[in-house]
């Protein structure tokens, strides 16, 4: 519909989309459909359009009608379309990087709202903490994460296996935010995340990213939290789940994405404790080498994942050392 039209045509559309918001307060479905219109005008162009409409105030008024709006549906409607902008333009999000826009979303997760509600503010958490230091705080110095890990420890002693939409809803906010501060919160669940990543098969390879980008996060340039995670049985069970993918790899597209997936975590789970790991056999035993080297022979691996598991393999050879004889059986530089 707008495609075609002039950008000074499409600007004098952001100003009518804007009235229409300010004098149809009583009316939340032309309200709604104007804030869906507004994302599907500056989407195009974001540049261009987001900064305009935020020069004529559009910003701050979505921004107030989500925290004044007395119908759910406009308040979801305006959540989504601030953190739509914000992801479209990254003057637009430095904008909405406040503290008191954390504080509301903090609401939003603690308080009984709907399902959507809180799946929109997740959203918008996830955009402003995205490569975004001072968010990150902001995040962290509000409550946000964690209120994100009580919401999940308090869903999962109640349900015995992981339902993805609702595990989820609760990290993609998480799972970008890298502070260590962040990390060390998210360590109190790794117990559960565990129990979880034995559910991860073929059969329920929804699991696999939200949990193993959970765990990738949290590990990240941590020996502490790659240390616990290990003692945990993280690793082994990570192990135990490779070498159960690997033999099907070859005529299997499923289980060669899901083994890089997990050859990815592990790799973050040992990244730096080469060191921790130089006097026990812990890699050496897990036998991670050999299934490595079958999974880097599968043909349709891409360039990336070939890179993934060249790092693993150069992570476990340099953390087992003297154990890579053992662990391989084979002269491993003579292989490659």
């Amino acid at each position: 519909l707008f495609l075609n039209k002039p950008k000074h045509t499409i600007k004098t559309d952001l100003h009518l989309l804007l009235e229409c918001l300010k004098y149809q307060m009583k009316c939340p479905d032309s309200q709604k459909q104007a804030l869906l219109t507004i994302i599907s005008i500056c989407q195009q162009d974001a540049g261009q359009y987001v900064e305009f409409f935020k020069e004529i105030g559009g910003v701050t008024f979505i921004y107030n009608l989500f925290s004044s709006s007395h119908y759910s549906e406009v308040k979801e409607t305006a959540l989504f379309a601030l953190g739509s902008l914000a992801e479209f333009n990254e003057i637009c999000k430095q904008t909405l990087c406040r503290e008191e826009i954390f504080h509301d979303l903090m609401d939003c997760l603690k308080h009984e709202v709907s399902h959507n509600r809180k799946r929109v503010a997740v959203y918008m958490l996830s955009v402003l903490v995205s490569n975004n230091r001072q968010g990150q705080s902001f995040a962290q110095a509000t409550g946000c994460i964690d209120i994100l890990l009580n919401l999940f420890r308090t869903w999962a002693y109640t349900h015995t296996r992981c339902r993805t939409p609702t595990f989820a809803l609760y990290f993609p906010a998480v799972c970008v935010c890298a502070l260590e501060e962040n990390q060390r919160a998210c360590m109190c669940v790794f117990p559960l995340v565990r129990v979880w990543l034995v559910q991860v098969s073929v059969s329920r390879q929804e699991l696999a990213q939200p949990i193993c980008s959970f765990i990738g996060m949290a590990v990240a340039n941590n020996m502490c939290a790659q240390e616990y995670f290990a003692s945990l049985g993280g690793l082994v069970t990570l192990s135990d789940s490779l070498a159960s993918l690997v033999p099907h790899c070859k005529d299997d597209i499923v289980a060669c994405k899901l083994a890089t997936t997990i050859t990815r975590t592990l790799s973050a789970c040992i990244a730096d404790n080469g060191k921790a790991y130089t006097h026990t056999p812990v890699l050496s035993k897990l036998r991670l080498v050999p299934h490595l080297l079958l999974l880097l022979s599968v043909p349709n691996l891409s360039p990336q994942d070939q890179l993934v598991v060249v790092m693993t393999l150069g992570h476990c050879t340099s953390a087992c050392g003297e154990y890579v004889d053992i662990c391989v059986g084979i002269d491993f530089c003579g292989y490659c």
